[in-house]
Order: structure tokens, then sequence, then C-alpha cells
């Protein structure tokens, strides 16, 4: 299960260049569920994610969703690539770290969605979201805004629309 909330960003941190990072494209073959393909550095996976028999108290969070990851190949995910709706996602993943060991996922977007910065964070457990104090940097909790979702990013042409 994935518990997540996401941020829009106040400012960027100083020094996030100097933290590891990922460069995403991804991808949506069909939007509910959701399933994707993902390459991320050398690593190509597909992800589908539901959030269709979820207790519903856990629904009222809206930050879960059931997740099932599967590794593919280089050929696999080219294949797929060529079928996805809409346009790809590009982006850069920068890990930084925060307190209690969790990690920020600032994500800088490129092509299209060049000038979209948004964050997101990860969490153990329903309460580890519930009581998570955001750092000054982050902006507006868009966790509840559809808007931001990669999948409806996958269909936007001019982020001024957002």
């Amino acid at each position: 299960m994935e518990i997540e909330k996401k941020y829009k960003i106040r400012n960027l941190p100083e020094n996030y260049k100097d933290f590891p990072c990922k460069k995403i494209e991804q991808g949506y073959l069909c939007k509910e569920p959701t399933v994707r393909i993902r390459k991320s550095n050398d690593d190509y996976i597909l992800t589908y994610k539901s959030r269709f028999g979820l207790d519903p108290e856990l629904l009222q969070a809206g930050c879960v969703a059931n997740e099932v990851e599967v590794p593919l190949s280089r050929e696999g995910y080219e294949h797929l690539k060529e079928k996805v709706d809409n346009h790809m996602v590009y982006k850069t993943r920068y890990l930084v770290p925060l307190e209690k060991n969790l990690t920020a996922e600032l994500d800088v977007f490129e092509k299209h969605l060049k000038g979209l910065m948004i964050v997101e964070v990860e969490f153990p457990s329903i309460d580890g979201a519930s009581d998570f104090n955001p750092p000054d940097w982050f902006g507006e909790e868009i966790s509840f805004d559809d808007r931001y979702k990669n999948a409806y990013l996958s269909t936007v042409d001019d982020i001024r629309k957002l």
C-alpha cells in the first residue's frame, strides 16, 4: 500500500542538486485503475495502482492506494511506450532527506511540463502522514488535487492551465 502526500514548491532547497537523483520518463496505458510504465535511470517498471477494495476509512485519507510494481525489460518498455495515452511525462527526481527517516521526492518536470515542480513524501503509516509537518520550502498541499497526479499531467498541453 502506498501512503503519500504531495505539495507545490514554495522555494527550492538551496542544495537540492547535491542529492541523489533519478531521470524518469513515464507513460500511462490506463487511468482507472492506473497502469503505468516507467523508466527510472536504467530500471524499467510496470506499475498498477488502484483504490478499489480499500477500507473506506483509509480512502478518506485521500492519499492511499494499492500499488504493485513489476520489472520490465527494456524491450518490453519500448513496446508499451508506443501504446501510451497522451504525452510521456519527463522529470528529474531529487531524493532530499527529511526528519524521521523520510525522503522528499522533489520532481522537476521537463519538456511539455517544464517549469512545474512538485514534491511528495511517502509514509510508513496513516498516522505518520497525519503527523507530518512539512519543511518551510514546501508550499500548498495538493494531495487531493487530481490536476497534479502524473496521470492527469500526461494529458496537459500547457502548465499555465493548471
